[in-house]
Formats: C-alpha cells, sequence, structure tokens
C-alpha cells in the first residue's frame, strides 16, 4: 500500500481506514479472518469512482485544454460528486 499512496501507511492507519469503511456499510469483515469484502454499497461506489476515473483521466492527461464545453461538463460533475460526498459525509 505505501508504495502506492508513495509514503509511509502504518498498521495503525489501515486499522483506522478499515474501521471507517466498516462502520460506513462500505466493506465487511470475514469472520475469523483478516479479510475483507465489499458490501453491495461497496460495490457500487467503486464502480462510480472507477468509471469517473476512467472517463476524466485522458481530460485530465497533459495536452492542449478540453473544449469548453467539456470544461463546463467537468465542473458541474465536480459539483455533483462533492455533493454525493457531503451527503455521505465522506468529506475530508
Amino acid at each position: 500500500m505505501a508504495t502506492m499512496l508513495g509514503t509511509d501507511y502504518s498498521q495503525a492507519q489501515m486499522s483506522y481506514d478499515l474501521r471507517r469503511l466498516r462502520l460506513k456499510g462500505i466493506i465487511d469483515r470475514l469472520e475469523h479472518s483478516n479479510s475483507y469484502l465489499l458490501t453491495p454499497d461497496g460495490l457500487r461506489i467503486a464502480v462510480f469512482y472507477v468509471k469517473v476515473h476512467d472517463r476524466l483521466h485522458p481530460l485530465l492527461a497533459d495536452g492542449p485544454p478540453a473544449p469548453p464545453p467539456v470544461r463546463q461538463a467537468f465542473r458541474t460533475l465536480e459539483r455533483h460528486v462533492a455533493g454525493y460526498v457531503e451527503q455521505a459525509r465522506m468529506a475530508a
């Protein structure tokens, strides 16, 4: 995990993050193990963010600025995602 984040990731931080995800109903712990599974809601959230990433990443890559309609659509999407985050109380 530390390699993906590019920074240290302690066991305490991992424990905290897993607990938060579990309490929010995004993951469930498998009984008698240290393994977790996504809940149906967690899967929907993961798919949503993968789709957002796949659609926006090419637009944000180094290159000429996106056309105005694309920039406007991105701002609209940002507002909606921020609203969903606030509604789910997942804001940082």
